[in-house]
Formats: C-alpha cells, sequence, structure tokens
C-alpha cells in the first residue's frame, strides 16, 4: 500500500489549491452546447455540484475541476485515494447511470441536487438515446463527451464550457495536445512492418480481450502497434488459449496482477512468444489504470509508458519523471519517487 507519508515530495505536509479549484463563471441564458453525441446541452448558469454517469466522467471531471464532483460512481479503495487529493478522493459512492455495477436511479441522481449530468465515453445511439432520456425525466442538463483518447482535447474544451471554467478547459486541452503530439511524431517514424504485436490480457486468466477498435484497447494503434485481436468484431471478449497461441504476440500487456505473476509459469502459456521472451509486461494502476479500466483521460500516461516499452529508442525520458509531471498535472498531487516506483512496479 501506498501511504499518505510517503506521497508528497519535500517534506510537503499539504499541497496548494490546485488552479482548477477556482469557481466558475455565470454563463448567459440560453447558452447551449453541441456535445460528442451532435446532442444540444443547454449550458447550466452556474455549475457548482456534477453527477458523474460513469468511471471515465469522473475521472475526466476530477483532472479538470475536482471540486465539483459529488461522488464517485464506486467508492475508491485507500490505494486509489493515496494518488488523489485527500477530500475528493474520499467522497462517497454515488453509484452510476451508464455500464456495469451499481446503477444510481432517478430519485437518487435527484435527491444529489447536480448542475450538470456528465457521461464520457462512447457517442453511440444507445448511450445518446439514454442521455436524452435521463435530461428529458429529470430536466437536469445531460452532456455526453466523446471519450475516445483523440478526442480529449476537445472533451476538456467542452467540459470547460460547460462548468463555465473554459480557460481551465484550455489548460487541460493543451496538456493532452502536448502527449498525443508528441506521440504521434515519433510514432510516424517507425514503419508499418516494424509495428509490434501486442495483446491485451484482461483477467486473472488472460483470457479477456479488447478487439478490433474497442475503446479499450485503443491505445495500441496510437503508439504503433498491431493489436493481434484488431481483426475480430469490436468490444470485450473472451477468447481460447488456442486461440492467442495462433496470434502468437510479440508482446502481452495485462492489467491483472495475478495472471502476470501466474504466466511464465503456466504450461499452457508457455509456446506463446511473448512469454518465451519475458515480453509480458503489467500495466500500471493507480490511481486509474493506464491502459484501460476505466477507459479515460487516465490512458494518456499509459501511452509514454508504452512507448518506453515498445519503442525505447524514440522514448528516451525517464519515465519516474515523466509520471510524476503527468500526476501533478492531471491528479493534482506530488508522489514522492518511491510512491512513483511502486505505481510503475504494479505494487499497491
Amino acid at each position: 500500500m501506498i501511504g499518505r507519508r510517503g506521497l508528497l515530495t519535500g517534506g510537503l505536509a499539504a499541497l496548494a489549491i490546485p488552479h482548477a479549484l477556482a469557481q466558475g463563471t455565470a454563463v448567459p441564458d440560453g447558452a447551449s452546447l453541441t456535445d460528442g453525441a451532435g446532442r444540444t446541452v443547454p449550458i447550466p448558469a452556474m455549475v457548482q455540484r456534477v453527477f458523474a454517469a460513469g468511471p471515465p466522467a469522473a475521472i475526466l471531471l476530477y483532472t479538470l475541476a475536482p471540486d465539483l464532483l459529488i461522488g464517485w460512481p464506486r467508492a475508491l479503495s485507500s490505494e486509489e485515494r493515496d494518488l488523489l487529493l485527500l477530500e475528493i478522493g474520499a467522497r462517497p459512492e454515488t453509484g452510476r447511470i451508464t455500464g456495469r455495477g451499481n446503477t444510481a436511479n432517478l430519485e437518487v441522481v435527484l435527491a444529489l441536487k447536480p448542475d450538470l449530468i456528465l457521461d464520457s465515453g462512447s457517442t453511440r445511439g444507445t448511450f445518446a438515446s439514454l442521455a436524452d432520456r435521463v435530461q428529458e425525466q429529470t430536466g437536469i442538463p445531460y452532456a455526453l463527451l466523446d471519450g475516445r483518447l483523440s478526442a480529449t482535447p476537445k472533451a476538456y474544451r467542452d467540459l470547460g464550457r460547460l462548468i463555465g471554467r473554459p480557460e481551465d478547459g484550455e489548460r487541460m486541452a493543451r496538456a493532452s495536445e502536448a502527449i498525443l503530439t508528441r506521440v504521434a511524431e515519433r510514432i510516424a517514424r517507425v514503419p508499418q512492418g516494424k509495428r509490434p504485436r501486442v495483446y491485451v490480457a484482461r483477467g486473472p486468466r488472460g483470457l479477456e480481450t479488447g478487439r478490433g477498435t474497442s475503446i479499450n484497447v485503443e491505445s495500441l494503434a496510437l503508439i504503433g502497434a498491431v493489436n493481434v485481436a484488431g481483426e475480430e468484431g469490436g468490444g470485450l471478449a473472451t477468447v481460447s488459449i488456442e486461440q492467442v497461441l495462433a496470434w502468437d504476440p510479440d508482446v502481452i500487456v495485462t492489467i491483472d496482477r495475478s495472471f502476470a505473476a501466474s504466466v511464465r509459469d503456466d504450461p499452457a502459456w508457455a509456446p506463446v512468444r511473448a512469454v518465451r521472451e519475458g515480453r509480458v509486461h503489467l500495466s500500471p494502476r493507480l490511481p486509474f489504470g493506464w491502459i484501460d479500466f476505466p477507459p479515460s483521460v487516465n490512458r494518456l500516461i499509459g501511452l509514454l509508458w508504452l512507448g518506453k516499452i515498445l519503442h525505447p529508442e524514440l522514448f528516451p525520458e525517464d519515465m519516474l519523471a515523466t509520471a510524476r509531471g503527468f500526476y501533478q498535472t492531471f491528479y493534482h498531487v506530488a508522489p514522492s519517487d518511491d510512491a512513483l516506483a511502486r505505481v510503475l512496479a504494479g505494487r499497491e
């Protein structure tokens, strides 16, 4: 466990209030915004409380305006809270409107009195229809922002407008653009025929993965890798070990600690090239996953981590320093070297 004592550098007892905690400004009556699904969303005159419809939205909001987050779709663990602002990380579980897990009914949402409901992720029809229905039934503006990594800068700018903090939205948009641009410029140098073939292993058996253009594995394409499951239909799916053997990936990236700990001694996985060559990598996961789980802006740092693994000659930066800068900008905390080393090693 990463203790609070080991979190801050320089002997700091507390962090300065981040710029994102500044009060928003009122907007003109009748103002609206076209969200990621093409829906017209009225912009509230003043936003002081925001209900996050799911984990990706909660993380997006926390990084821009943590003080506005009413609570988390699920209560955070002590390990997660240790790498976030103390008071914000300890906010209660509110449930979620989208996805699996605790589902908040609309009476609960109304009782929390949000000025805005925020969702981030897929903008396909199912989610757009849900947003329309909830907005109509509650009378609360419901914004659905595009959760793809490439759309992160626009999501920040749109959220900044929605909450009356456009300057902060622009600041975070530029921070995310800097990462995406750095990655794109370097990956452009990698010939198509030289791109590593990667399998993303989810679950304790490593047999759940993201297929096609699933948002859960979109980092691979951005970092110049080939998803071995990419030719299959999109979304998360359970596959067989025989299928993984047929794919024979060069690299395996996993988000599951138990799988990472057991795969090297599992005879069923022994023939896989990535296992034979010792190229199985456990993704950092605190306070949120660097590759997935959930698929939100937390994956930006994962692009740089993947770059270091897959293209070390193109990403010579020190990962500890890179992570520290990311945590300061996006999570508003200054972890110690020891805390970050434990995160990078996949330890808690």
